[in-house]
């Protein structure tokens, strides 16, 4: 499961904070960095391909090594083979064609995660489902370590270019993965009669008609698209904003230790809470944490070139966003039927990024419009209207035996 994480992880910072940061020292416009959200729509879309990848058989020859190994040995090379056509293009001459890769490595990304996450579900039994994501979440945080901080201090020896061919090449290297890991056993996949478009009618309506049944319904599902708003649109700006407060991209490197050891105790913390106080409570409370925590932003906007101020900043910041996730993918787990989990979750966790893919695509231009602490004030004030909704949800599960 760990090396499941790694692999799922190197992608992701090649459309977000690295990317970024590329584009950001090639000149391109802060408008332009903001649309890079955008391109990153593909894991908030992702419920829309899952049923095909979650009923239809892999392609060819890959069919022998079951539904999930085979989709994942014919997704993976595809990945490595755009990472690497992003490492070679030159987003300061031809920034749009360096968006169209990047928006084709989120895409494959995205259906990695997809058939990942139905893996995991479906390999492992429910009591041990909470330690299978520990061990994803320690590798994914070590991927991105590698595919930020790594790659980031590698530039000023080898260049961007060699520097992004190494991710490549370590996602190359990911197809031993599902060649070594066990196939779940067919009776842990659904058998629906009928053909392929039977089956995937079966796969899209039933879920969708599963989760909209449920009393609340909408007021979740506002939640969940709300919950990571405010964090996200700070965090879509944080290589331009280090960049212009005049941070050296050794320093800008030099964050990804701190970064890991943040989340890393918060991911603890944040599970620990869920134990002790129960998933709502939990995430309210985290959830304040994680809007609070963003006011370091604040204070380093005004303090700019001060590196103990920029690490303190990091440090806070992903020690609250690990609480946070810690608490958030418990309350998505829990809110997915068994007979469609790997569809419900594909739906919430793309709901959970749609706002970011969204509405966070402007927060470039509203960067450069407000200037940087009244950016990052609007930030704390959008993640106000999901803890709200927390506390309608908290209320009427007080009265609901099926809380979560």
């Amino acid at each position: 499961m760990a090396a499941y994480g790694f692999v799922a992880g190197l992608p992701l910072p090649l459309s977000g904070f690295t990317f970024r940061l590329w584009l950001s020292e090639g000149g391109v416009s802060l408008a332009l960095i903001g649309v890079t959200a955008n391109i990153g729509l593909a894991y908030s879309l992702k419920f829309l391909w899952a049923p095909v990848l979650d009923n239809a058989p892999p392609p060819g020859p890959l069919r022998w090594l079951g539904r999930r190994r085979g989709w994942l040995a014919a997704i993976q090379p595809a990945l490595a083979g755009a990472a690497a056509l992003l490492a070679l293009s030159d987003p300061a001459r031809l920034p749009l064609v360096s968006l169209g890769i990047a928006a084709m490595v989120a895409f494959l990304s995205a259906s990695q995660d997809i058939v990942v996450d139905a893996w995991r579900i479906e390999v492992f039994p429910e009591h041990r489902q909470g330690a299978a994501m520990a061990a994803y979440v320690w590798g994914y945080r070590v991927a991105l370590l590698i595919a930020t901080t790594g790659v980031i201090s590698a530039v000023g020896t080898v260049g961007w270019h060699a520097a992004l061919l190494g991710v490549a090449a370590l996602l190359g290297l990911g197809l031993v993965v599902p060649l070594l890991a066990p196939e779940p056993p067919p009776a842990a996949q659904r058998v629906v009669p009928g053909g392929f478009t039977a089956r995937l009618v079966h796969a899209v309506v039933a879920p969708l008609r599963d989760f909209l049944s449920r009393s609340g319904a909408p007021l979740i599902l506002a939640f969940v698209v709300l919950f990571k708003l405010g964090e996200a649109m700070a965090g879509i700006m944080t290589a331009p904003f280090y960049r212009a407060l005049g941070f050296s991209r050794e320093a800008i490197a030099a964050t990804g230790w701190f970064s890991l050891g943040g989340t890393l105790a918060g991911i603890a913390l944040g599970g620990w809470l869920v134990a002790r106080i129960g998933t709502g409570r939990a995430l309210l409370r985290t959830g304040w944490t994680q809007t609070i925590a963003m006011a370091m932003y604040l204070l380093l906007a005004v303090s700019a070139g001060e590196h103990h101020v920029l690490f303190a900043t990091v440090t806070t910041e992903a020690f609250a966003q690990g609480m946070a996730d810690a608490a958030f993918i418990t309350y998505l787990s829990g809110l997915c039927s068994r007979e469609f989990t790997a569809t419900h979750y594909a739906l919430l966790s793309s709901l959970a990024a749609i706002a970011v893919h969204t509405i966070g695509g402007v927060s470039g231009v509203l960067a450069a419009r407000m200037g940087w602490v009244a950016f990052y004030a609007l930030c704390m004030f959008a993640a106000l209207p999901s803890m709200g909704l927390m506390l309608v949800l908290l209320k009427r599960d007080q009265r609901s035996p099926n809380s979560v």
